[in-house]
């Protein structure tokens, strides 16, 4: 039978949750166990594909396809495997399931409650992922923060698993905030206090208090929180805020986290944390920098392009070099020279998005890196940016632009796919998921992955339009990669450029602390090189 983690968040939300609970499942894998995470979110969303990024972030796309909250980029980051649909489970999906059930008559006319039909569905997606991954522990991170109205039913199916499941099976583990007051100078634990009340008033003792701060915890606070939270004081582990999110597994184990677990659960295992110590070493201590843009319109919140953000540290560790990255928005291209905000760069990171403000600011910064040869990665829509300004500017295709966000254009050079046509439902119905990407010998792009055939994550509606390939390639965009049949462009490069890729898929999305994705670290290695040489490799404008 597997094993259970419970991971819930008190006093504020964004304490930190996600990067323990990724940590918790590094340290375990470390000691050679099977682990698998699930994140359980009570918004009544099914998914948060549809949400703004100003509302939950970036959308991590898992390879079978489905729409996830960005921890469990987290979670495949520090475990280093691909998780699937159903480590991610909603609020919405359980109301959905079971009104759907109701509704073909399945309860027989019982009368459908919170307690049992709605708890009994998140317990089987529970259970179900932990068989489907055949995981020796299974850790569960409720989102949001314990006493919201919305957390309830989950609670209450933890509370459940709890009672059902022998003791050494489950374990509970409580993230709280310690708050620093300034004109004391002390850090606080009574908000602790209150939230591990609310969670025990719930029927959840913690096992274990994680207790996050800005600022060292000393033995007497830890020894107060024991005392007060009913826990034992070697099951209070202090967390302060780190350099890097990275550092996380190793503070947690060197605190005695993964020792305890192990004990707690009546597990086996022997710390292996080398090969992560090595990367952070490697982080932490580069030999050099390079600076990258990164041209978006949400470049005010960081956690919209979350995983372009990790793939580029993770390329930065590659080549033992740290990134420093310049958010540019695309709205400020509109009204500025590229030169002036582009200028110094030495590489530029266009990435995905939806909907038309900025996306005259994302062509400018394509033609930026076109005509001076700096290194450019386009990422999605990124790669149609690259696109369509080549067409514009190069081929002569005035107002060539995507129908996305003109209809009408002359030179509709990014097209919506036939199967897209007519789809009036939003939520999951884009090309999303895994798909075959069959590379070109003698591109950058093959040189980059040194392999024929890959399998990339996809998130979009509109593709190249092959009816412009033929005018498109003539004046040197060269198409690197497609599906196996030829018939969908997924990558696209310039010919006479030191490194300017675009791709359909989303790399940022595979790419790990311990292996970088390579076109990532394609495009950080053309930024070396051309902060060496930053002269060299400058193109004309056309051609």
């Amino acid at each position: 039978m597997p094993k259970f983690i419970f991971v819930t968040g008190g006093v504020v939300s964004s304490v930190g949750k996600g990067i323990t609970t990724a940590s918790i499942g590094r340290i375990l894998k470390s000691r050679g166990i099977r682990v698998s995470i699930q994140k359980l979110d009570p918004y009544l969303n099914v998914d948060p594909g549809t949400m703004s990024p100003y509302q939950h972030g970036e959308v991590f796309v898992t390879a079978d396809g489905a729409e996830t909250d960005l921890d469990l980029g987290h979670y495949e980051r520090f475990l280093d495997q691909d998780l699937p649909a159903s480590s991610s489970v909603t609020s919405g999906q359980i109301y959905l399931a079971v009104l759907e059930r109701e509704r073909r008559g399945d309860y027989l006319g019982g009368t459908i409650q919170a307690v049992p039909h709605l708890t009994n569905e998140i317990k089987s997606r529970i259970y179900g992922a932990a068989e489907a991954a055949g995981a020796e522990v299974l850790i569960c991170e409720v989102g949001g923060t314990v006493g919201d109205i919305e957390g309830q039913t989950f609670i209450e199916a933890i509370r459940q698993i709890r009672h059902e499941e022998p003791r050494e099976n489950c374990l509970s583990v409580h993230v709280t905030f310690l708050p620093w007051v300034g004109a004391t100078r002390e850090l606080k634990t009574k908000p602790t206090q209150h939230s591990v009340r609310e969670l025990r008033s719930m029927g959840i003792q913690p096992d274990v208090i994680v207790a996050r701060s800005d600022h060292p915890v000393p033995l007497d606070i830890r020894d107060k929180i024991a005392l007060h939270c009913d826990v034992e004081p070697r099951a209070v582990i202090p967390l302060e805020t780190a350099q890097s999110i990275y550092e996380v597994p190793l503070l947690l184990e060197e605190r005695g986290l993964g020792d305890y677990i192990l004990e707690r659960l009546g597990l086996r295992g022997t710390r292996d944390l080398d090969a992560w110590r090595e990367m952070v070493e490697r982080l932490r201590n580069p030999h050099g920098s390079v600076d990258i843009a990164i041209v978006g319109k949400y470049v005010e919140l960081h956690d919209a392009y979350l995983s372009v953000k990790e793939a580029l540290v993770h390329a930065g560790i590659h080549h033992g070099v740290a990134i420093n990255i310049h958010w540019v928005h695309a709205e400020w291209l509109e009204r500025r020279a590229a030169g002036e905000l582009l200028a110094g760069m030495h590489g530029i990171v266009v990435p995905g998005g939806f909907g038309e403000r900025g996306w005259e600011g994302k062509i400018e910064a394509a033609r930026y890196a076109r005509e001076t040869g700096t290194p450019y990665l386009g990422l999605c829509l990124g790669m149609q940016v690259m696109v369509t300004e080549f067409a514009r500017n190069v081929c002569g295709m005035k107002g060539a632009n995507s129908t996305e966000f003109a209809p009408d254009t002359p030179y509709p050079v990014i097209s919506l796919l036939e199967e897209q046509q007519g789809i009036t439902n939003l939520g999951g119905t884009m090309r999303l998921g895994a798909y075959p990407c069959r590379l070109v010998p003698g591109t950058r792009a093959h040189a980059a992955y040194g392999c024929d055939l890959v399998y990339e994550r996809h998130r979009h509606r509109w593709e190249f339009n092959n009816a412009f390939r033929p005018q498109l390639e003539a004046a040197g965009l060269v198409v690197s990669g497609t599906s196996p049949d030829g018939s969908l462009v997924e990558v696209t490069e310039l010919a006479n450029h030191p490194f300017m890729v675009g791709t359909q898929f989303h790399p940022e999305l595979q790419s790990r602390p311990n292996r970088a994705h390579p076109l990532f670290r394609a495009l950080v290695q053309a930024a070396i090189e051309r902060q060496l040489a930053p002269l060299a490799g400058a193109v004309p404008a056309r051609g």
